[in-house]
């Protein structure tokens, strides 16, 4: 079993409680080079399945949303594929 990356465990860390109860259906959050995170009504952990949206983008950016640094509407450096409404709830969790 692989080690998992040091992002992807701070993501999950702190996506769990800002996912778990806010959340219908699931996103997954893919961070370059390092893996992708799942999102649900039950928190975050590490995974690759189909979700309703998705969110990529490099390691460099995500850290910056998840210290609230950059805004993720705003941003052309985070690729979205799902509807635009699902987009903007993932954000909102993103953003705490």
């Amino acid at each position: 079993m692989t080690e998992q990356s040091p992002i992807l465990t701070e993501v999950i860390a702190l996506m769990t409680n800002r996912a778990r109860g806010r959340l219908q259906g699931s996103a997954k959050l893919v961070v370059q080079n390092e893996g992708a995170v799942m999102l649900d009504e039950t928190g975050a952990r590490e995974g690759d399945e189909d979700a309703d949206v998705t969110l990529a983008a490099s390691e460099a950016t995500f850290r910056k949303l998840l210290a609230g640094d950059l805004n993720p509407v705003m941003t052309r450096k985070l690729k979205v594929d799902g509807t635009p409404a699902r987009a903007l709830k993932v954000a909102e969790i993103l953003l705490g």
